[in-house]
């Protein structure tokens, strides 16, 4: 028998049987098996079927009730009614309220100057004085010109002239003797007119001739006395004249002499010093500037269309840039009536009390002022409107109603500020709005309100309970953390029943939650990548190995395991 044939009788068998198959060794292994271990087989392939149709339902519902029960955690505030008055502000300049440069009137070097810059003083104080010795010789002759003016004038004043005494000599002697002669003959007609000689007629007229010859003698008299006691009057004048000039060359070396002096023109402050001692000081050039800052003037531009309605006594705040935590009350003091033909604006004052000297002269300041007031008015914060476009006047708040659910609501949008908006239609006041999470909130939405000092308390205690290191000797999250909502164990495994920073199921403690592909730290996972997303909580998820699971706050509607897919979050901005 050759090899061949040996090994075809060796898988055939001997001559005369069947050959030997799989099928045929199958039938007779089955053959073999008892009757007791068919039936534990089908048991065991039944309940294998049985439970593969209970766990596929149970996962799609959970799935599709989760989705349906969202919750999403936002914040609110109350529609309130009040006073909202829209506001302007303007980065102003603060100005002392006086302010001068003191410069010298005459030329002259500096003979006494401290350094005075930073020195208060008071109006008055001697800050400067000038060399003036050639002034003061010239003041010494034109007190002794006066002197020699004034005796010429007292000379012409009392002086005579000779051939005005002699007239008022014969003057007064041809007025005697007419006098005289007038009264003799006065007297001889008396006689004759008591003996019946004359008539009364010529009694008469001797007594005429007496009385006027005694008038002449007066009037002679009295010139004569004027002349002795008066002079020509064009020399009394030119003399009185002299007089006057040398007088008023004395009083103008004395001004000059004064301005050797220089006194401060106002209490204040010396900001700048431009000259110091020992240097020559020109007329008109700059020795130093001075300030008063007791009050300050803070003086900004606004816009023509808002100063229309500003007026003189309103309210400002202002808010100096050196002094950021400060924030001082004024009124407006001055609206200038002219505008800036290149910026279009009006400049207006606020003064200000500076005690202490907190506000620097020339620094910046903002000024807040308020150009239109509502009362009574519907206001709500300004997160809670959605606007159409930035400068919109209409938009949107979510109204959350009794039930805990949101609704779009379309409102009018009047005076805005930083943190308030006036709702002119739309809300009748005391409604309940969304203020952080309504960005792309949809309408309908089943929301929680989040108080936001809670959570983030429980947040800091978490990162306490987790910053200390493992049993096995590492820190707590060593090891790659499992999908599944499995946390690392001490020896670097998972462990199951442990909650990762997805919203862990409530029966998840002892089993490990089916794989969850969405739980990486990708983009896509609004949960990981949103710190600010309502179901996220605002905390990194386990997946991303920042936090232990512990760390995130579960949504109170959530039902499924980490498995879950989780929703769009609608409470974020993208």
């Amino acid at each position: 028998m050759t090899r061949e044939e040996e090994k075809i009788l060796h898988v055939d068998g001997p001559p005369g049987d069947e050959p030997r198959t799989a099928r045929n060794w199958l039938a007779e292994r089955l053959s073999r098996l008892s009757k007791r271990t068919w039936l534990i087989t089908i048991a065991a392939l039944f309940a294998f079927a049985l439970l593969i149709y209970w766990l596929w339902p149970s996962k799609k519902a959970a799935a599709e009730e989760e989705t349906v029960d969202i919750v999403v955690s936002v914040r609110v505030a109350q529609a309130e009614r009040g006073s909202i008055a829209a506001e302007v502000t303007a980065l102003g300049t603060i100005f002392p309220r006086e302010q001068a440069t003191v410069s010298p009137k005459i030329n002259a070097q500096i003979k006494n100057m401290p350094l005075l810059k930073n020195k208060p003083v008071k109006a008055g104080d001697v800050l400067a004085t000038l060399e003036a010795r050639d002034l003061q010789a010239q003041r010494a002759e034109a007190a002794s010109a006066l002197d020699e003016a004034q005796a010429n004038l007292r000379l012409l004043s009392g002086g005579t002239i000779p051939e005005a005494n002699v007239q008022d000599d014969k003057a007064l002697r041809d007025a005697r003797a007419n006098v005289a002669n007038a009264r003799a003959t006065y007297e001889r007609r008396l006689g004759l007119f008591e003996h019946g000689g004359i008539s009364k007629k010529d009694l008469e007229a001797s007594q005429l001739a007496l009385t006027t010859a005694e008038n002449d003698l007066r009037a002679a008299e009295a010139a004569a006395r004027l002349h002795q006691t008066a002079t020509n009057p064009n020399n009394r004048a030119a003399a009185a004249a002299r007089a006057k000039q040398a007088q008023d060359r004395l009083a103008n070396l004395d001004t000059q002499l004064s301005y050797a002096v220089i006194r401060a023109p106002f209490a204040g402050v010396i900001t700048d010093q431009f000259q110091y001692q020992g240097e020559f000081a020109a007329a008109g050039a700059k020795l130093f500037n001075i300030a008063d800052v007791s009050e300050v003037i803070v003086k900004a531009p606004v816009s023509d269309t808002v100063a229309t309605d500003l007026k003189v006594g309103d309210p400002a705040t202002v808010l100096p840039q050196e002094l950021p935590d400060e924030k001082i009350e004024g009124k407006i003091s001055l609206i200038s009536r002219a505008s800036d033909p290149q910026n279009r604006t009006v400049e207006i004052w606020v003064n200000l009390k500076n005690e202490g000297g907190r506000l620097r002269a020339n620094s910046a300041a903002k000024v807040t002022v308020a150009t239109n007031t509502a009362t009574d008015a519907i206001i709500v914060p300004t997160p809670a409107v959605t606007l159409k476009a930035t400068n919109a006047d209409e938009g949107t708040v979510m109204v959350v109603d009794e039930n805990s659910v949101a609704h779009e609501t379309k409102v009018t949008v009047g005076i805005r500020t930083a943190d308030q908006m006036e709702i002119t239609s739309g809300l009748q006041g005391g409604e309940t709005v969304v203020i952080e999470g309504n960005y792309a909130l949809p309408d309908g939405a089943k929301i929680e309100v989040n108080s936001g000092g809670d959570e983030e308390d429980q947040g800091d205690k978490d990162e306490g309970a987790g910053g200390g290191a493992a049993p096995g000797g590492g820190t707590p999250q060593q090891g790659a953390p499992a999908d599944n909502g499995a946390s690392p164990t001490p020896g670097g495994g998972a462990k199951s029943g442990q909650g990762t920073g997805d919203n862990s199921a409530p029966n998840g403690g002892g089993k490990a939650a089916a794989p969850a592909p969405n739980t990486e730290t990708t983009p896509n996972n609004p949960a990981a990548t949103n710190p600010q997303s309502p179901s996220g909580n605002g905390k990194t998820p386990q997946g991303a190995g920042t936090k232990s699971g512990a760390d995130t706050k579960a949504t109170p509607n959530s039902k499924s395991g980490t498995g879950a897919k989780p929703p769009a979050q609608p409470g974020v901005k993208p």
